[in-house]
């Protein structure tokens, strides 16, 4: 049995926009809802979460994505305000809305679904909403508060992300949460 790498393809942030998020968090926090938070080191905007992937595909992936981003100017995004799914009566994940009003990012989602559906990878059903995961909710204890939070939290200034590459990351599953480690970053034209 061949060796496998649990991968993705992802937009970094910058250290500086992590610790703004990680302020968000902090935020959210005080209601003492149960909550996984995303650790800031690992807050990033998921193109393509890949699963298993054969080592022998890593490099083929690789020259997928340096090929998908050769064809895509440097953009920017701007996180504005927070959401959750499926709904804030109920939430399960909570995430920063991601706004891009040329399109680029689904422009690219688009670019490795086909390139990628190619190698056997399976399409995502779902339309692909650009956010950025911050927290997944474990229980519905300090659900009330947590909510209360939610609507209140207001981002004073949006938080501005440059993005001049995409990077295939390398996931390891740990007790203590994920590890992500960069495997290859793909520059932007």
């Amino acid at each position: 049995m061949s060796e496998t790498i649990r991968s993705f393809i992802a937009i970094e942030l910058s250290p500086e926009n992590q610790e703004k998020i990680s302020q968000i968090q902090r935020e959210l926090k005080s209601s003492g809802a149960d909550v996984k938070w995303v650790k800031p080191e690992n807050i990033h905007l998921t193109l393509k979460f890949l699963g298993n992937v054969e080592t022998s595909q890593i490099e083929i992936i690789f020259q997928i994505l340096k090929d998908i981003a050769a064809n895509f100017e440097r953009f920017s995004f701007e996180l504005n305000e927070l959401g959750v799914f499926p709904k804030i009566s109920s939430p399960r994940v909570i995430w920063f809305n991601c706004q891009e009003p040329t399109g680029i990012i689904a422009e690219i989602v688009l670019s490795l679904e086909e390139k990628l559906e190619k190698l056997g990878f399976a399409k995502e059903e779902r339309e692909f909403t650009p956010h950025i995961t911050i927290g997944r909710i474990r229980s519905s204890r300090g659900m009330i508060h947590l909510i209360d939070k939610l609507k209140q939290t207001k981002i004073s200034s949006p938080i501005i992300q440059e993005v001049d590459k995409l990077t295939l990351f390398k996931s390891t599953l740990t007790p203590s949460g994920p590890i992500y480690e960069v495997l290859n970053p793909a520059n932007l034209k």
